[in-house]
């Protein structure tokens, strides 16, 4: 990749209703494409699903099938998105949020900097 590229920045997190602790997130990925964007939020709740109150599933996949088309547009006109469920004491929420991916720097054949050299990673 030699220049910046659109995308989509995509998390699933989920937040304990019965405690005071911030959420914590399941998953993320990064997808190029509208339609990347919106399978990632389908592949993790298809699964997720069966762990799901029946209800709940087909809430949440009704909400996801009914509001497909608004979905779409909003990834097309490039705005934030998020769907939420709430299962049993648990809130999962799934985030899709536009970002222009950066190309990473070329490294071979130039020096570190300095202070990479300083570097010692921590012993648990």
């Amino acid at each position: 990749m030699n220049g910046v590229r659109p995308g989509f920045w995509c998390e699933c997190w989920t937040r304990y209703l019965d405690d005071e602790q911030p959420p914590t997130l399941f998953g993320s990925y990064d997808a190029y494409t509208e339609v990347e964007a919106n399978s990632w939020v389908s592949t993790i709740l298809r699964t997720i699903s069966p762990a799901l109150d029946t209800d709940i599933s087909q809430e949440a996949w009704g909400r996801l099938h009914d509001h497909r088309v608004n979905t779409r547009r909003a990834l097309i006109r490039r705005v934030p998105w998020t769907v939420s469920v709430t299962h049993a004491h648990t809130l999962i929420t799934w985030t899709v949020s536009p970002v222009t991916y950066l190309p990473l720097a070329y490294r071979r054949n130039s020096e570190l900097p300095a202070c990479a050299h300083n570097f010692k990673p921590r012993q648990h």
